[in-house]
Parts: C-alpha cells; sequence; structure tokens
C-alpha cells in the first residue's frame, strides 16, 4: 500500500467535515473509511458528524423575517437607552 493511502487523524477530521458539505473527492472518502476500520476516534467522529447533519437537514428551523428582527432590534435599543 501506498503512503498516501494512510492519512493522519486530524486528515480524516477534515475530509469528514468536508463530507458533510459534499465538498470530499471519491478517494478522500476512500482514505477515510478505511481509517475508520482501525481507528476508534475517527469512527466515533463521523457517528456524531453524521448524526449533526442529519439533526440539521430534518431539522425545521423557523427563524424571524427580517422585518420582525428589525422591530425587536429597534424595542431593545429604545429599552436600553431608557434604562440609561
Amino acid at each position: 500500500m501506498s503512503k498516501s493511502f494512510f492519512i493522519s487523524k486530524e486528515d480524516a477530521f477534515h475530509i469528514c467535515d468536508k463530507s458533510q458539505y459534499k465538498e470530499s473527492t471519491l478517494w478522500e472518502k476512500v482514505k477515510l473509511m478505511f481509517r475508520c476500520i482501525y481507528c476508534r476516534n475517527t469512527r466515533f467522529y463521523v457517528s456524531r458528524n453524521t448524526k449533526l447533519t442529519e439533526a440539521i437537514k430534518t431539522s425545521r428551523l423557523d427563524c424571524l423575517k427580517e422585518h420582525e428582527r428589525q422591530m425587536l432590534e429597534a424595542q431593545l435599543k429604545k429599552h436600553l437607552k431608557n434604562e440609561v
């Protein structure tokens, strides 16, 4: 096996993060999976990262609209001005 087939733990974590955003290449994914075979820390990191990615994808976030945020910001500034 070539030396480039083996990667460090930090490289594996970086590839895992890239994989989360679909930025990793097929070769990087192969190297990551090979490292997962023999490294428990990498397996744990990949597992947690996968769960986090799925949780974010399936979450239904309800964010403030722009005008609601501006109204809230204005109220906060007014309240802070009155306290001083």
